[in-house]
């Protein structure tokens, strides 16, 4: 049983409509789902990912607008790190984000910089036998485009504590314990890095990451429930999100986990090529689309504005 890398990501955004102005337009992924945070149906719940709105390239953020700038502490992921092909395509990508008035800095096949609320970001040179996971781009050629997460880092204060866990539960791979794991299956793998923790205490707001999921075949996944749970690490049920089924529980280091299902998938109830241009609802809150449509703030999808391939 093994663990297929990152599902996704899941941050926190104060203002959804520059958000998926930077995520979609500047960064080039696709909004392939809009929806509501299903514990608090009265924000958003944004997916941003490749063409196909795959596992392992999905970037998501609840709304709360207006909400205070967060600071990753101890117990928070702090960056998130995705894959580009070649070097080519790190200069393409400085270039790209000088345009847009974005401070970046590289350094060993590696580009830093953050998004307009501060969440930070990496691209990365990765060598690697994983399908590229891309999305459409009037202006990104496709071979420069990003490729899906590369991996995350998080801030941990012993982060020796959280070896046997991430081995023996998990089955993550040790690269340089305990700050460098891997977590790979047959098809993917992403990395799970661990940085000396700051000494300010972590505030959750915009521009930080909620918590990280990684990926199982849907058959493996009560039995990664009941994995977890032998450890002690008291994992919430199996919750059904439609679009895939999760469960919750927080790793020795304090970062909130998630281990998601590979499907059903984003085009269960809207056809893949037309993904993220309306607000999708689970069945069971369909009944409030009409109140929810009304606290939501409006948004126009960028790709509306692109003229035909």
């Amino acid at each position: 049983m093994k663990l297929e890398g990152i599902h996704h990501v899941t941050c926190i955004t104060g203002d959804a409509p520059g958000n998926l102005d930077f995520y979609v337009r500047v960064l080039g992924l696709r909004l392939v789902k809009k929806t509501v945070n299903q514990d608090d149906p009265t924000v958003y719940h944004l997916f941003y990912a490749d063409e196909k709105g795959s596992a392992g390239a999905d970037l998501t953020f609840f709304e709360y607008p207006g909400a205070r700038p967060g600071r990753a502490g101890a117990g928070m992921v702090h960056r998130i790190a995705w894959r580009v092909s070649s070097d080519d395509a790190l200069d393409f990508w400085a270039g790209r984000l000088a345009d847009e008035d974005v401070a970046a800095d590289s350094a060993d096949g590696r580009l830093r910089f953050s998004d307009p609320e501060g969440l930070a970001l990496e691209l990365a040179v990765a060598e690697t036998d994983d399908e590229p996971l891309v999305a459409d781009h009037p202006d990104i050629p496709g071979e420069l485009a990003l490729q899906g997460f590369d991996g995350v880092r998080a801030y941990s204060l012993a982060p020796d504590a959280s070896r046997m866990f991430l081995d023996n539960a998990l089955g993550f791979t040790a690269i340089d314990p305990p700050a460098e794991w891997e977590a790979r299956g047959d098809r993917r793998g992403s990395f799970y890095g661990y940085d000396p923790a700051p000494p300010e205490r972590g505030v959750g707001g915009a521009g930080t990451v909620h918590h990280v999921a990684w990926a199982s075949a849907i058959d493996d996944h009560e039995a990664w429930r009941e994995r977890v749970a032998q450890t002690g690490a008291n994992p919430t049920p199996v919750i059904d999100r439609f679009y895939f089924r999760s469960i919750y529980f927080r790793e020795p280091s304090g970062v909130l986990f998630e281990i998601a299902t590979l499907g059903p998938g984003f085009a269960t109830d809207e056809p893949l090529e037309h993904l993220g241009e309306r607000l999708s609802l689970p069945p069971n809150f369909e009944p409030l689309r009409e109140q929810v449509e009304q606290t939501l703030t409006p948004l126009a999808n960028p790709r509306e504005t692109w003229a035909p391939h």
